[in-house]
């Protein structure tokens, strides 16, 4: 399918307006990482717990914010979770803990700590001053012995352990499965547990209005082993590539393809910086997703570029290499449109988990397209133009003709 015809661009009469938007944007992206903003490192590379907590009614991050910090816990983060475009929220955050605040070894002790800091500060019920247990976020084995501690139906020791065992295991099963993990009113228990134990429930236990479902923990040695792990993979694919290419046509055309490449990575991580998201191992596996894809759609142009100059030795070099991307416009606009809108819509409808991975591809995709018209190619003439200046040969290898 090929939607242009006789297409005739003049790429390499705007170089200078590519180099000026390459510029600005990576400039742009330095200045934050080395002045402004910084990488902000994800859980992955900086250690620290991840807390995953659901509300039963928006939350608010100021009242969360004051909450923890009254706990002892400083130099936190808040973020939205779960929430999808067009549909109603979530009521879920994140709660990211810095690793100096907790404990590797403890892997509940996050989770602990959110649990009194809300439930003191937060909760409008101001029962958890009383000592009554927070239904919302008990354990089975917790609630099973405070049922046996209480013994609402006077079981005693040895037969109210099973049946407790089974009344606690039968109230969380309603708070995780049709409660989303929470319970928000105690009329939902009713029919699931005995009257004497509900009795003893509303007596005894407390409704927090929220939920901690999930508890991430990385310890600063496995961060700092991700993170030098995460920057070896990325240079030890550009040093695969520049190899490949080297031996596959000639090593100006891998300099090129991987200064192209360190282009769009560099312009994609400014972009993380420069809107203050968090850098992850997830977002990591996007940018070597994207180092791929911007070298294969390089590789395409450079290729036609050789096909080229095996058929036309005569016609100069910047006019083959603008046939060439204009040969090939219609397969990039294809490829790479409609990966773009696929990446696209993950971004929009992925979900928070998703969010940085899309958003990496979102911007590579884009730049990689760019990249290999606007800075892989323009490198070639670039460089014979230098080497004629110089007097020495300036033609590229061509392909090789097919034997028959």
């Amino acid at each position: 399918m090929e939607l242009f015809h006789d297409v005739k661009i003049d790429w390499l009469g705007k170089k200078w307006y590519f180099l000026g938007f390459s510029l600005i944007f990576s400039v742009a992206g330095l200045l934050s990482i080395f002045f402004w903003h910084g990488i902000r490192l994800g859980i992955d590379f900086k250690g620290g717990t991840l807390v995953y907590v659901k509300f039963d009614q928006a939350p608010s991050t100021d009242r969360i914010r004051a909450a923890v910090d009254k706990a002892g816990v400083h130099d936190f983060r808040i973020q939205p979770f779960g929430q999808r475009l067009g549909q109603a929220p979530s009521n879920e955050v994140i709660i990211s803990l810095p690793e100096k605040a907790m404990q590797e070894s403890n892997a509940e002790a996050g989770s602990d700590t959110i649990v009194k800091a809300l439930g003191a500060y937060y909760s409008s019920t101001g029962a958890a001053s009383q000592g009554k247990l927070d239904l919302d976020n008990v354990g089975s084995a917790t609630l099973a012995d405070f049922l046996l501690q209480q013994d609402p139906e006077h079981l005693g020791p040895d037969a109210g352990k099973t049946k407790y065992t089974q009344q606690a295991e039968a109230i969380l099963n309603t708070r995780d499965k049709q409660g989303d993990g929470l319970i928000r009113s105690f009329d939902v228990l009713k029919g699931v547990t005995d009257p004497a134990v509900l009795s003893t429930l509303q007596q005894k236990t407390y409704l927090s209005g929220f939920h901690i479902f999930n508890t991430e923990i990385v310890g600063p040695q496995v961060g700092a082993q991700l993170r030098g792990q995460a920057i070896r993979a990325t240079l030890y694919s550009l040093l695969g590539m520049l190899i490949y290419l080297w031996w596959r046509f000639e090593l100006i055309y891998g300099v090129a393809a991987v200064v192209a490449v360190f282009h769009d990575t560099l312009i994609t991580i400014g972009a993380f910086s420069l809107t203050n998201k968090e850098l992850t191992l997830t977002v990591i596996a996007a940018i070597l997703t994207l180092v791929g894809y911007s070298m294969n759609d390089t590789i395409v142009v450079f290729d036609r570029i050789r096909e080229n100059l095996r058929m036309t030795r005569r016609e100069p070099l910047p006019d083959i290499v603008n046939r060439s991307i204009n040969q090939t416009l219609s397969r990039t606009v294809l490829t790479s449109g409609l990966t773009f809108l696929t990446v696209l819509s993950l971004y929009l409808f992925g979900g928070e988990v998703l969010h940085g991975f899309s958003f990496a591809l979102v911007v590579g995709i884009l730049i990689g397209t760019y990249s290999s018209i606007a800075v892989a190619a323009p490198m070639l003439v670039a460089w014979q133009e230098w080497r004629a200046k110089h007097g020495r040969a300036a033609a590229l290898p061509a392909a090789k003709r097919a034997r028959v």
